[in-house]
């Protein structure tokens, strides 16, 4: 029996088979599943390089079948200035877990994009108040439509006000809510953004910051912050002093501990390992409780980890082949066009 060809999912193919609603159910039963803790902990492997650097994530799921995936992203924060290039670039792997068969490569910057912006709405829909209708974002790259796509499928946003260091990304960030979500949306300048931070229910980091720069004093009892950028320990976002404040949720302890703003602050000993309230896979399957007071500010430290990526590249690669999407491939020789996978679309 001939094994089928490997599948090539490029951005636009997988914008148009998973949509945020999908995505954001896709990564909860990833969470879910992950809690049953039945399978290896997701690992990561990160590199520096002089203007960036490259990091794997791979994790093992049990998704209908056994799936693995390895996601290799190149992070290089100067790309689109200096090289018109994107910041992320690189691929997912995903591979038939029970015997090792590679069904699809995927654009890792889409799959990024979209399960990053999911895991904030998993993390949203249990600790966020659920009335919340105020948002405020720093950092207005790629990543942060994604971020208020997600959150506004999960809460009731109604406003929403951007910041970045480039004034026309937090512009285009403002434009693009304001017609595809219907938030009303306005760029701010770095004073008045603090300020609207203290005034809104959910504040989102997702910048390359490598200085902390959101603290006690720029949120009010309540919020719910959504800590995106923080994804190697070189990088950090949130003040040791507001975790310390806070009721802490991990996406995978063991790697925000490592690489996350929580590595920051239990190095600056504001925190201990301990204090931490739970990774986000207890809270989603209901062992540890998510928020419990409306005035309890509470932190996701959102490294990024494998399990959203296998949950996204799965949803992906079933759709695609369930509708002959892609563009088949077979790296022992060429592959004829024979139906269902060896289209372009």
């Amino acid at each position: 029996m001939t094994a089928a060809p490997t599948i090539l999912l490029h951005r636009e193919e997988i914008r148009a088979l998973v949509s945020p609603v999908d995505c954001i159910a896709a990564v909860e039963a990833a969470f879910r599943e992950h809690a049953r803790g039945e399978g290896p902990a997701p690992a990561v492997l990160g590199l520096h390089a002089a203007e960036g650097g490259f990091h794997v994530k791979a994790a093992v799921l049990r998704l209908g079948r056994l799936y693995f995936a390895a996601k290799l992203n190149a992070n290089f924060p100067a790309n689109p200035g200096r090289y018109g290039l994107p910041t992320i670039q690189g691929v997912v792997a995903l591979a038939d877990g029970e015997n090792g068969r590679l069904l699809a490569l995927l654009d890792s910057g889409e799959i990024t994009r979209l399960r990053t912006g999911a895991a904030t709405a998993v993390a949203a829909r249990h600790l966020a108040r659920p009335d919340s209708g105020v948002v405020t974002v720093f950092g207005c790259g790629r990543q942060s439509l994604a971020q208020v796509e997600c959150l506004s499928q999960v809460l009731p946003l109604r406003r929403m006000y951007a910041y970045d260091r480039d004034g026309a990304c937090a512009r285009e960030l403002a434009r693009a809510a304001a017609e595809t979500l219907g938030l009303e949306s306005t760029a701010v300048d770095q004073a008045e953004a603090f300020e609207r931070a203290r005034e809104s229910d959910v504040v989102v980091t997702c910048t390359p910051a490598r200085r902390a720069f959101l603290g006690p004093a720029h949120v009010r009892a309540g919020t719910f912050v959504a800590a995106v950028g923080a994804d190697d320990a070189a990088k950090q976002e949130i003040e040791p002093a507001l975790l310390a404040a806070s009721t802490v949720v991990g996406d995978v302890l063991a790697q925000c501990v490592a690489i996350g703003d929580l590595h920051h602050a239990i190095a600056s000993g504001a925190m201990r390992r301990e204090d931490v309230h739970a990774e986000l896979a207890e809270v989603v399957a209901g062992r540890k409780p998510g928020r419990t007071r409306r005035d309890e500010i509470i932190v996701f430290d959102s490294t990024g980890t494998a399990l959203e990526d296998v949950a996204a590249a799965a949803l992906a690669y079933e759709r695609a082949l369930a509708g002959g999407r892609g563009l088949a491939f077979d790296f022992a020789g060429p592959v004829e066009a024979t139906g269902s996978g060896n289209t372009t679309g």
